[in-house]
């Protein structure tokens, strides 16, 4: 049974729009498309109408898909929008969110990045997709120290903005893949190879604008430092569509120093599993402008041990910290490659220098999709030499499966867990990645990739993170529990493993600043049972 305002409006466009007795009844996506047309205050320069995309507009599929970056939401069975708007101006983020509210309609917020779960632009219930990629705008402040970031607008657009303008003086620590969009990595915290000497983007993040449940546009003043902090790593979309953001930008040297150690087997004297023990033991407290991310593969029935590392100075310095803490991977001078802090993202795509110009980090759809899946986990204490061998075997047959181990320590010890709603500070030693990518359609090959990925998942269970077993929001993970009634009592269960006892003040947050619930998916932050 529709509400009465749903049935008032559907008769109202029905009786607006009837030409023949043959008309068919309007569906609900023509009730939303006339409800935001008619919206006020509008831009006249820019009409909604021209940035909305029905399922009958020709370019519907397309746009929709251009932000799809995993394969296995994207398919003939998965329910579509009613509607996207692709908004380009804050009054079509208000008529959009008023017209949804309005209709009972479902709101999904999407930014661009990876998403690897798709819960911004997926529903099992009608829904609007709000897609933020026209509002990508970056305004730099007069002294080059800070910039305002629209939240559609990519890292890669950032840094390259960033770099041209401070003449490679200044970079921003955010992730290493350039085509994330800044609106929903900044809020689950964003991390990156720069986040041990600068923390994550939101410790670098001191101003936001954003469209609350009301509509109203609000800054940090307006919306109060409760608010602010639980958009800082507590997942923007439980509670406002961010229009963009203020960032603190930070000095990076002329020249920053990268390497890619990879073994099969053995290195020198020293075998894999040593080298995993040492990693574990120097990483999180070796040198704050170092980041040596391991990566854990197979190749010809062999574990296969990546040593991946940016440090923010010369190759001679670098090589003097790896002498004295890490001398058993025996880097050398010729596996040192200095280079621009810009130039190194495009290191960190296993793109070789000097082969492609930094512009191609302003690429927004990549070349190809695949199909893939994502957990993650949190490691406080080294893993025993009989646990990796564990590890080894079960990676060797599950041979879709790598595991990233990003380590912690430095600036990410010293920044209280409460400072913002992003729990994962001192303590951890490093964060795991575990990633299957595969790219074949098909229900078997899913089955069996998402199979392995699980069991890579189980056997770490004795070495990580426990009561919760933590998990990162950026890295979405429905499997570890989803809310489809949006409750209380269902949001506890993934709320406290992404956000530990932040998960309280979240939701403490939630029922101040959204008490309805509009701001719903399946993994939001929930209201209290009682209201």
């Amino acid at each position: 049974m529709k509400s009465p305002t749903i049935q008032t409006l559907i008769i109202s466009v029905f009786l607006f729009t009837i030409q023949t007795s043959l008309a068919s009844p309007p569906t609900l996506g023509n009730v939303f498309t006339q409800c935001i047309i008619g919206f006020k205050p509008s831009n006249p320069s820019s009409p909604i109408q021209n940035f909305t995309y029905a399922p009958q507009n020709p370019k519907f599929l397309t746009v929709l898909n251009n932000y799809v970056r995993n394969l296995r939401y994207f398919n003939n069975t998965t329910r579509k929008p009613i509607a996207i708007v692709a908004a380009a101006d804050v009054t079509h983020i208000q008529a959009t969110i008023t017209c949804a509210k309005k209709l009972s309609l479902q709101l999904r917020i999407r930014s661009g990045g990876h998403d690897y779960d798709g819960l911004s632009y997926l529903s099992t219930v009608d829904f609007v997709v709000l897609d933020m990629f026209n509002l990508r705008s970056i305004e730099f402040g007069r002294k080059l120290d800070t910039a305002w970031v629209q939240s559609g607008a990519t890292l890669g657009e950032i840094y390259y903005g960033v770099a041209n303008k401070s003449n490679d003086l200044r970079g921003f620590p955010a992730g290493i893949c350039p085509g994330l969009g800044a609106g929903g990595h900044f809020s689950g915290g964003g991390y990156g190879n720069m986040m041990r000497r600068y923390g994550l983007s939101i410790d670098n993040i001191i101003d936001a604008k954003i469209v609350d449940a009301k509509g109203r546009v609000l800054d940090r003043s307006s919306m109060g430092e409760d608010f602010f902090w639980a958009l800082r790593g507590g997942g923007a979309a439980s509670f406002c569509v961010v229009l963009a953001w203020k960032i603190k930008l930070v000095p990076v040297p002329e020249k920053v120093t990268v390497f890619n150690v990879e073994t099969v087997g053995n290195r020198g004297y020293v075998n894999t599993t040593e080298l995993v023990i040492k990693w574990q033991e120097i990483a999180d407290k070796i040198d704050n402008n170092l980041f040596i991310r391991l990566t854990l593969s197979t190749s010809n029935k062999t574990v296969k041990a990546s040593f991946m590392g940016m440090f923010l100075g010369d190759s001679s310095r670098l090589l003097g910290i790896m002498n004295k803490e890490f001398p058993e991977l025996g880097l050398n001078k010729t596996e040192c490659i200095e280079m621009k802090w810009i130039e190194s993202v495009l290191f960190w795509l296993s793109i070789p220098p000097g082969t492609s110009p930094t512009s191609v980090m302003l690429n927004r759809i990549p070349q190809k999709q695949i199909y893939l899946k994502r957990k993650s986990d949190y490691v406080q204490k080294p893993i025993s030499r009989t646990g990796l061998d564990a590890i080894f075997k079960v990676l060797l047959e599950n041979e879709n499966v790598t595991m990233a181990w990003n380590p912690y320590g430095g600036r990410m010890n010293e920044i209280p867990s409460t400072e913002t709603a992003f729990p994962h500070r001192a303590g951890n030693k490093f964060k795991i990645q575990y990633a299957a990518n595969w790219f074949v359609p098909g229900e078997e090959v899913a089955k069996e990739c998402l199979r392995q990925t699980e069991r890579a998942f189980e056997v770490m269970t004795p070495y990580v993170s426990k009561n919760p077993r933590e998990a990162f929001l950026n890295y979405r993970d429905v499997d570890i529990g989803t809310s489809l009634n949006s409750t209380y009592e269902e949001g506890k269960v993934y709320g406290v493993k992404y956000f530990k006892n932040n998960f309280e003040r979240l939701v403490s947050v939630k029922s101040r600043v959204d008490p309805d619930n509009f701001f719903r998916y399946e993994q939001s932050i929930p209201v209290p049972s009682s209201h």
